[in-house]
């Protein structure tokens, strides 16, 4: 499915893109630096526990995911999943001696639930697999299109080769 795009839409796309990327490397620094901030403080009181570990895996989980988005201008909505579980067995960790049985169980079955939910998500994405973008909107959809129909032409020119070949013996 081609869609034809004016120098209007493609100027709003572009404009989009450049504010986009501005927020990704925004987000980036700032989780570079709560990283470092965070590395700092463990260094200065000679101690890590675990709920620092989570938080510079957290810290990790979020660099990952902006790296993603900017390759492939498409955010894969697991990983924003994995980050909340990650929070709450964080929560659950070093807030167990405040928090009652039943809010203990309602951050239990909250992870519970957001698994199932990553479950279903992953069996929808095999099931009924999407092709709806080719890349991220910074970049022009004429190049995505073009180079990839390049390398399938390729392939398939290659495949029917070596059918021809099989053929005539």
């Amino acid at each position: 499915m081609s869609v034809h795009h004016t120098k209007t839409t493609r100027a709003i796309r572009r404009t989009i893109g450049f504010f986009e990327i501005i927020g990704l490397v925004i987000i980036a620094i700032a989780t570079i630096y709560a990283g470092f901030a965070e590395v700092k403080h463990m260094v200065n009181t000679a101690t890590v526990t675990l709920g620092d570990l989570l938080l510079l895996f957290l810290y990790l989980e979020v660099l990952a995911m902006v790296a993603i988005y900017l390759d492939s201008g498409k955010l894969p909505i697991r990983l924003p999943l994995y980050i909340a579980i990650i929070a709450m067995a964080r929560y659950l960790i070093l807030d167990m001696k405040e928090l009652s049985e039943w809010e203990m169980l309602a951050v239990g079955i909250t992870i519970i639930l957001i698994s199932l939910a990553i479950l279903a998500l992953r069996y929808g994405s095999l099931r009924f697999p999407s092709e709806d973008r080719l890349g991220p909107r910074w970049k022009a959809p004429e190049l995505l299109t073009q180079s990839k129909s390049n390398s399938d032409i390729d392939t398939i020119t290659e495949q029917q080769n070596k059918d021809k070949g099989t053929e005539k013996k």
